[in-house]
């Protein structure tokens, strides 16, 4: 997917081969739910900042077990203890003799040697490769221009379709004139389903022209007149109904009513498209017999399986090709793209590339969830808290994609973070109301319930700070004195930002904390400046980061960088409004993300330790908004509740 594990995986099985880097080639898995499950899901999948935690010690010890087995097999072979071999760069060496003997010669013997049933696996000081910011292995080709994407996909007599769908979820086409479009030079083919319309033709401008020539009338179903201020009045009635406790600690309710203060506040956090740079498409060829799809995908079994659902086909039948997809985020843990690719091709004589516009991606997302939480604090007569309550209204991810994972009315995506509250307050209550949100489909964004939790959390503790009239950076400071890894990175990331010194005229500073089941620790500074039109000027971002074991620096540093990035965006700008059933927003003039020129000074600091290792790919993400956020209220005394920034301080 482009986070790194490209590189990192063979650091891991390398390191413990005794290879070097330059002797590995990779290849895309194909799909194969049982021998390529991710051990995190139990299922093919990549997502979720689950690589290395997953796979740290998995992929270590199939490198160490594949070295024993070659080291027993040259030892047999010269009739000496094995004991007395070693294995280095590929090679097996009988220590007294330097007799030497390749892999590549002894690996048929070695695969019918018994698999021994434990293996020592080296010692973190022992680490060649491990700790290191070895150069990524698919960089050249990114570089370059060889890497295939599936976008990149040419075949022979392949046709591009794109395709027109309901403007309104659960909407149908009542009405279709194509004369216009199929007069278009190039078109060859209209296919009419249910809910979509696609144009086939030879290229993509072809296709596009005889889609816009297309008279289309669309019955738009039950959903027809809703808009974002509908979805938001159902989750606040929602919220009126005491949800399933999630987590519990002491008696909150108590501790709240005999509180010297109590604070309440209402957070919301919008819909949110992906807009990934590598537009969603599939190629997909039927036959009678058989299937092919390529495609770029974050759950390549799922890929495989609807496939054969929707042709009716035995799943060895359906071979699926896997390719570099430009940008995930999610988006591609979804597989309705090649559902409808699939279902499209069974019209189509030979190959054909299914390509969705931009505008077509952008409206028929799998959007972040609208999230509704209300919260509320009791704190002693020094301003510190004694009781804690967050009751989260959003529908359930899980439920529908995972649903052995949504159990007793919880979904630990949409919680997470929130059950992980590392601040030393002695009563807590968080509770989850599941509300579903039939008006669009929603699913997985870089970090999804962390994103929305942290942002949250880390706005409220600030308002309690503010409250109690403390600094920020202190008043966290003092209430983890039981995790002292958070602790850890709060003042790290406060040292390097120069928390406390003076700023230019115009910035100020906020600060933010984020942990949970990814289980990484991460705080940020954020420096910003407001103009008078409520424009937000990210000048610098300090991250400091406690990940556990670091397998490549720099590419969690790349990682933590491009989290950043992509959190600033989202939380200045991010937002997929409704109006009429409608997503409202459809390009990049009203998606916005930020630009290469806006971009602030990112400065990552990693906590060295051999603690387990922890996600990386989302936490960046998750601890931006409510850095910024702080920051925003830093600097114009305006505290903002509700996501985006920028909508809000340019309408005050």
């Amino acid at each position: 997917m482009g986070q790194g594990m490209y590189t990192a995986m063979p650091q891991l099985l390398a390191e413990e081969l005794e290879v070097g880097l330059d002797q590995v080639r990779l290849e895309h898995a194909p799909p194969d739910e049982q021998r390529y499950a991710n051990p995190v899901f139990h299922f093919q999948a990549t997502g979720g900042s689950t690589s290395v935690k997953g796979l740290y010690e998995p992929m270590r010890r199939a490198g160490a077990t594949a070295r024993t087995l070659l080291i027993a097999a040259a030892a047999e072979r010269w009739r000496v203890d094995p004991a007395t071999c070693h294995a280095e760069r590929g090679a097996v060496i009988h220590a007294s003799t330097r007799r030497r003997l390749g892999y590549g010669a002894l690996a048929a013997r070695a695969a019918e040697l018994p698999i021994p049933d434990n293996v020592a696996l080296k010692r973190p000081e022992d680490f060649k490769l491990i700790g290191t910011s070895a150069k990524r292995l698919d960089s050249p080709a990114k570089v370059n221009g060889t890497a295939r994407y599936s976008i990149d996909v040419r075949l022979p007599g392949m046709k591009i379709a794109t395709v027109a769908a309901s403007p309104v979820l659960g909407g149908k086409v009542a009405d279709l004139d194509d004369a216009k479009a199929k007069a278009v030079a190039g078109v060859r083919q209209i296919v009419r389903l249910e809910e979509v319309v696609a144009v086939v033709a030879d290229h993509m401008w072809a296709a596009k022209q005889g889609l816009a020539a297309l008279a289309i009338r669309w019955d738009d179903g039950p959903n027809a007149t809703i808009g974002t201020a509908d979805v938001v009045r159902e989750l606040a009635a929602a919220a009126d109904t005491p949800g399933v406790v999630a987590h519990k600690e002491g008696d909150a309710a108590a501790a709240l009513a005999g509180a010297a203060a109590k604070l309440e506040a209402v957070y919301e956090a919008p819909f949110l498209a992906h807009v990934a740079m590598e537009p969603i498409n599939c190629t997909v060829h039927v036959r009678p017999d058989s299937c092919e799809v390529w495609t770029g995908s974050q759950v390549l079994g799922r890929a495989q399986a609807t496939a054969a659902q929707v042709t009716g086909l035995p799943l060895d039948k359906v071979v699926v090709h896997n390719h570099l997809l430009g940008g995930g985020f999610g988006r591609r843990l979804e597989h309705d793209y090649v559902t409808q690719a699939v279902r499209i091709a069974k019209h189509v004589e030979g190959p054909v590339k299914v390509i969705w516009t931009r505008e077509e991606d952008v409206q028929h997302d799998v959007f972040r969830p609208y999230y509704y939480d209300r919260m509320a604090a009791g704190v002693d007569a020094g301003g510190r808290p004694i009781a804690w309550t967050q009751r989260l209204v959003g529908p359930s991810i899980l439920a529908r994609w995972a649903p052995p994972a949504f159990q007793n009315g919880l979904d630990g995506d949409a919680l997470d973070g929130a059950v992980h509250l590392l601040y030393d307050i002695p009563a807590i209550q968080v509770e989850y109301v599941r509300h579903e949100e039939p008006v669009v489909n929603t699913g997985f964004w870089r970090g999804v319930g962390v994103t929305h939790n942290t942002f949250v959390i880390e706005s409220f503790i600030d308002e309690l700070a503010a409250a109690a009239k403390q600094d920020p950076f202190e008043y966290r400071r003092a209430l983890l004195g039981k995790s002292p890894r958070a602790r850890a990175v709060l003042e790290l990331a406060a040292q390097h930002a120069g928390w406390g010194a003076p700023l230019p005229a115009g910035r100020a500073r906020g600060i933010a904390l984020m942990y949970s089941g990814w289980q990484t620790y991460l705080a940020q500074v954020a420096e910003v400046a407001v103009s008078e039109s409520g424009e937000v000027r990210v000048h610098r971002i300090v991250c400091a980061v406690d990940c556990g074991i670091v397998v490549n620096p720099d590419i969690v540093k790349a990682q933590i960088e491009g989290g950043v990035i992509f959190g600033i965006g989202g939380a200045l700008w991010g937002e997929v409004t409704l109006k009429n059933g409608r997503v409202e927003q459809s390009n990049f003039h009203d998606v916005r993300v930020l630009r290469m020129n806006e971009s602030p000074a990112i400065d990552v600091h990693l906590v060295r330790n051999s603690e387990a290792p922890g996600g990386i790919g989302e936490p960046g993400t998750a601890v931006t908004a409510p850095a910024l956020a702080n920051a925003v209220f830093a600097a114009t005394g305006k505290r903002i509740r509700q996501l985006p920034l920028e909508r809000h301080l340019r309408s005050a």
